[in-house]
């Protein structure tokens, strides 16, 4: 009997024993639930920077048009190829209507006679001046009519050859229907297929754009920054620029141009922004990628830095919460704030590496 009840006792005692060593454990476990959430204060680089958007684009890009109307009979180069200055391009048959080629054709009849008459008149009139018959007045104003009458053959003559053959020497200057390459460069577009119609370049219109040339050595992102970071960016700025369609890539470029300018864009007012890229990092760049641009305004390295949503502002002073000598106890400190990229703040003055920031206290929500 003595026995059992020893049993009895042993097993009520370990039973109690653990017991006390769960409480004890839950007990310590919801200490330490109950820590604080912190964040710790490392060393780090702070960088401010504004956003553009926009594409690459060349610095120089011309349109090929032609001084000739016609239809376009050969096409000699494609999107894509490298032609030099002087290249052919594009051969422009001339397709005159039949009124304008008959116009052409009796213009120049019309001079051929005139100048024949005047070429008549002129031995005769050099017969009498020779005889003193006529002034000298009289036989220049004669000869200057004479000489007259022959730059309009000539004229008359071009413009049919033109119509005709769209080809016509003036002095050391061919006018020819076989459009070249002002430049050395890539074509980046071809606007016309052979057999389309071309309207001429004149100075009262603006012609059919044929290609589009340009020189890819020389690169630039054009973009729009908003109105409230412009007034921080200077020319001269260091920019890192990422590509939509070459994600693993940044190519780095500095600020070259700032319009004074603003537009309208989305309802939101923009300033027109240029980047000269310095560094491709080795990317093949084409001509309208699009593009996000970082331009770096300051940066801080090797600063104390924390999150900034740690910081509490109040009467233009920064505070944060650090742990207090007893558990959870919180202490406020003032620290001096610098250089801040919206989500990290660097710290100048009150904290010191690896020291601990409490978070904001979760605030809960009541529902009336």
């Amino acid at each position: 009997m003595k026995k059992k009840k020893k049993w009895i006792i042993l097993v009520a005692v370990i039973i109690l024993g653990s017991g006390a060593f769960i409480y004890l454990q839950s007990n310590s476990a919801s200490e330490h639930d109950k820590t604080d959430p912190f964040v710790v204060a490392e060393r780090g680089t702070v960088i401010e920077k504004a956003l553009a958007v926009g594409t690459i684009e060349p610095e120089n890009e011309i349109e090929i048009k032609s001084k000739i109307s016609g239809v376009v009979s050969k096409i000699f180069a494609e999107p894509g190829d490298y032609v030099t200055e002087g290249q052919p391009l594009i051969e422009v048959r001339p397709d005159p209507t039949p009124l304008e080629l008959a116009e052409a054709k009796r213009n120049l009849e019309r001079t051929e006679i005139e100048k024949e008459n005047l070429r008549r008149e002129l031995e005769r009139m050099k017969v009498l001046r020779e005889r003193n018959l006529v002034s000298q007045q009289e036989y220049d104003q004669l000869e200057l009519r004479f000489h007259d009458a022959e730059v309009r053959v000539q004229i008359n003559q071009e413009r049919l050859d033109l119509l005709e053959s769209g080809r016509v020497a003036i002095g050391n200057t061919i006018i020819e229907s076989v459009i070249r390459s002002p430049i050395s460069g890539f074509i980046l577009e071809k606007m016309v297929d052979i057999g389309e119609p071309v309207v001429p370049l004149t100075s009262y219109q603006a012609g059919t754009p044929l290609m589009s040339i340009a020189g890819m050595e020389r690169l630039l992102f054009k973009g729009n920054v908003d109105e409230i970071d412009v007034g921080k960016i200077e020319e001269g700025m260091p920019a890192e620029i990422k590509i939509g369609a070459l994600p693993n890539v940044t190519v780095r470029g500095e600020v070259s141009r700032i319009s004074l300018k603003a537009k309208m864009q989305d309802n939101a007012t923009v300033f027109p922004i240029e980047i000269t890229i310095t560094d491709a990092n080795g990317a093949v760049l084409r001509a309208g990628y699009s593009a996000n641009a970082d331009i770096i305004i300051e940066r801080m390295d090797n600063a104390i830095t924390i999150p900034e949503r740690v910081i509490t502002m109040r009467d233009g002073r920064a505070f944060v919460e650090v742990p207090g000598d007893v558990p959870q106890k919180r202490t406020e400190k003032e620290v001096e704030i610098g250089l801040s990229d919206a989500i990290t703040v660097a710290v100048t003055d009150g904290l010191e590496e690896g020291e601990k920031v409490l978070e904001k206290p979760v605030r809960q929500l009541t529902v009336r």
